[in-house]
């Protein structure tokens, strides 16, 4: 691979593409491919990342990234996995205790929402609370992984918001996990060379501005190999597979009085070495 690369699926005049930012623009790799690949899922599964690399070396951007609509990173992935109550200090300001296991719930793809997209408060709820998170990308169909070579199954990384409607969650995790436009992924990949190590990043949730969230992921309870070594386990991954690692505090929930998203609010989750998810708020 040639350095490393942001890596954005995009919608152009109708067209599902994939490219590589380079410069504030994109290289159309989609193009640039023959077709070949036609998701970045697709070159992904191919093993194809290095190749992508070679073409854009020195290359200059063709298409200006303000011209296209960002996608979701993986626009179509074949499972989003989530890991619930992964930060022990996330775990305190809800009332629980660190769980001997990984807590594992799924999101639908249609939850599912690009950079600088909306997210849609539910009508049926106020409690919308924001939770930023540092998303895996999964690079290679695998299963029973351990936990010494989970990092070489890693296509990349990706911030992910897992906006969470707290009344419906008390019942149900997935209900409250699964409303529709409710978990934004991106603003792209950055691929592995780049981060050796997933444990050493720094992130950072703002709402409006203000910090809400700021935490270093060497504080996760489960660490990306050992999340991938379990989830592996107990079922096959698949190459574009988004796994979700945990929040740490500062969530709406744990807040006297609670705070939560409303309409007209905009959310930025900041990952080192990745970049900034930025969304805005809308009521359904």
């Amino acid at each position: 691979m040639v350095g490393f690369m942001r890596l954005v699926s995009f919608r152009q005049a109708g067209a599902h593409k994939y490219g590589a930012i380079v410069d504030g623009g994109i290289v159309d790799l989609s193009a640039r491919a023959g077709g070949r690949w036609p998701s970045l899922r697709d070159a992904i599964a191919a093993k194809g990342l290095a190749e992508l690399g070679t073409m854009i070396e020195s290359q200059p951007a063709d298409i200006a990234l303000a011209s296209v609509e960002l996608l979701p990173v993986i626009p179509n992935p074949d499972k989003v996995l989530c890991v619930g109550v992964n930060y022990a200090s996330h775990a305190s300001e809800v009332g629980r205790e660190p769980p001997p296991q990984p807590s594992i719930f799924s999101r639908l793809h249609n939850t599912l929402v690009g950079q600088g997209g909306q997210i849609v408060r539910p009508k049926a709820s106020i409690a919308f609370d924001f939770e930023g998170e540092l998303a895996i990308i999964i690079g290679e169909r695998c299963r029973h992984v351990p936990r010494a070579q989970a990092l070489s199954v890693v296509a990349g990384y990706t911030c992910f918001l897992d906006a969470s409607v707290r009344d419906f969650q008390k019942h149900s995790v997935t209900a409250g996990k699964n409303f529709p436009a409710t978990g934004p992924l991106g603003p792209w990949m950055v691929t592995t060379d780049i981060i050796p190590d997933p444990q050493a990043l720094e992130l950072t949730t703002r709402l409006n501005g203000s910090v809400v969230q700021h935490d270093t992921t060497n504080h996760m309870i489960f660490d990306v190999a050992a999340i991938i070594e379990y989830l592996s386990t107990i079922t096959r991954l698949e190459p574009g597979d988004v796994i979700a690692t945990g929040t740490p505090d500062g969530v709406g929930l744990g807040r006297k009085p609670p705070l939560w998203m409303k309409a007209g609010d905009t959310v930025e989750v900041e990952i080192s070495g990745i970049g900034t998810l930025n969304v805005n708020v809308v009521d359904e």
